[in-house]
């Protein structure tokens, strides 16, 4: 896709730091960071989100991001690390592009990415998601 950002990395039209590279898979660093080592793990073919990309790009996807996660973990000492992914509009996705963020956490680091759900729904609600989902 031409006006893709990030096709226009994997194809270095925009200079990147990149962290890893190989024929599926491109890895770089965030230029707008959210902590020291944030990752970009996307693939080198253009698919916009998840339900796009092959079972197969998926597998490497995850399998690169589990080794960026130990990457910063022995090169910066990072001690946790969250994987993100935002597919479609409503999810936030910014740019459509598959991309999964690698964020390496340390202790003490004052950020919080995690859900503060809504208050807890009805049992009769849940019951009514379950059955939809399983039939």
């Amino acid at each position: 896709m031409k006006d893709c950002v990030f096709c226009k990395i994997v194809n270095n039209k925009i200079d990147n730091f990149c962290i890893h590279e190989d024929d599926v898979i491109k890895v770089f660093l965030v230029i707008n960071p959210i902590s020291k080592g944030h990752l970009l793990v996307i693939p080198k073919k253009h698919f916009e989100d998840i339900f796009e990309a092959p079972e197969e790009v998926l597998n490497k996807i995850m399998q690169i991001c589990k080794e960026m996660s130990s990457l910063c973990k022995k090169k910066l000492g990072a001690t946790g690390v969250n994987i993100l992914n935002a597919s479609g509009k409503d999810a936030q996705q910014s740019i459509f592009h598959l991309h999964f963020h690698v964020v390496p956490r340390y202790k003490n680091d004052s950020l919080d990415l995690w859900f503060h759900g809504k208050p807890k729904e009805n049992k009769k609600d849940i019951n009514e998601m379950y059955k939809k989902l399983i039939s």
